[in-house]
């Protein structure tokens, strides 16, 4: 007996209720069935507010603010560079005690979202073009072809998964990454729409306007056929140096496809980029040896996508758009 862990519920009840009457601490051992030590460890327990026994802290308020400052100040450092910080600045703590007041702050390590930097002409024009388009239904964003380049690499570097691994084992295979000084790479156009996506077209030298008008003419006008029909639509294509040059805009005039004004900047706006996120998260688990083997792999996984999740994406258009605004056109979470 004496330890306040052995006592059950019931008697803790029964001691606190028999405190409140004003019984002594004797009598309440001897009525509960308890040592008077650990009636005496409750009430004290109690009375303090402690839920539970241990060591006392090594750190302080002070020292537990002074650790978040070192944290804000620069939140890419790792616990090592954080714990000698905080040491240098006077607190006698592990490492380990270092990661524990982080967390217990609230602070966890995780992979850094990607936003654009925007100036301040481009927040004024992104929130223009957003109060420009509040008023557009789904079903008008429907309408719309969106299109984007995107880079695949064999090698994705640290945005793929971590590892688990014990004392001892850095150097075993199956807790290796394989990785290349210079991962080969493929860079790949694609469009898509609420319904489904278009054919992937995959480039073999740097984009310019030549390059550009020619992957319109035989990958963008078949899948217009293929996801529109003969419907009317809208093209969607960001403000790139081949996009915006005077003879792809020429180009579009002659074949009669308008386009969707586009703000600077702005690929959290665009669908289509959550689109390549979800196929290279697909892609996780694949391991291409080659560059023909990675053009397999996302032609495999392109052809995946289902209609359901273009309906999604497109879908919530008007909610990016609400969220542009909010921000006043600052990037925002898409």
């Amino acid at each position: 007996m004496g330890k306040t862990a052995g006592l059950t519920t019931v008697q803790k009840m029964t001691i606190d209720t028999l405190k409140k009457e004003g019984k002594t601490q004797k009598v309440i051992a001897k009525e509960v069935g308890c040592s008077q030590s650990s009636v005496s460890k409750h009430i004290n327990r109690e009375a303090k507010g402690r839920k539970r026994c241990g060591r006392k802290e090594c750190t302080s308020k002070r020292d537990k603010r002074a650790l978040e400052r070192i944290v804000k100040q620069n939140r890419f450092k790792n616990v090592g560079e954080i714990h000698k910080e905080w040491t240098v600045a006077g607190v006698s703590a592990s490492r380990s005690t270092t990661h524990r007041r982080m967390q217990d702050m609230g602070f966890s390590c995780r992979i850094p979202r990607v936003k654009p930097l925007l100036n301040k002409r481009q927040r004024q024009k992104r929130l223009a073009w957003a109060q420009d388009k509040k008023d557009w239904t789904a079903a008008e964003w429907s309408k719309v072809m969106f299109s984007d380049e995107s880079k695949f690499c064999i090698s994705f570097g640290n945005q793929g998964p971590r590892v688990w691994r014990k004392t001892g084992e850095a150097q075993n295979p199956r807790c290796l990454k394989s990785s290349v000084k210079f991962p080969q790479s493929v860079m790949v156009w694609g469009a898509m729409s609420s319904a489904a996506v278009g054919p992937l077209c995959f480039l073999r030298s740097r984009v310019n306007a030549a390059v550009y008008q020619e992957v319109l003419e035989h990958f963008m006008l078949p899948a217009t056929d293929q996801l529109y029909g003969g419907d009317d639509f809208i093209f969607q294509h960001d403000l790139a140096p081949a996009h915006s040059a005077k003879s792809t805009s020429t180009w579009f005039k002659d074949h009669g496809i308008p386009l969707l004004d586009w703000p600077a900047n702005s690929p959290d706006l665009n669908p289509i980029e959550n689109l390549w996120g979800i196929v290279k998260r697909k892609m996780r688990d694949a391991k291409p040896n080659n560059a023909e083997e990675l053009k397999a792999t996302i032609k495999a996984t392109w052809a995946l996508i289902t209609p359901e999740e273009c309906n999604r994406l497109v879908d919530s258009m008007p909610r990016r758009i609400a969220a542009a605004i909010q921000a006043k056109g600052a990037a925002t979470k898409y």
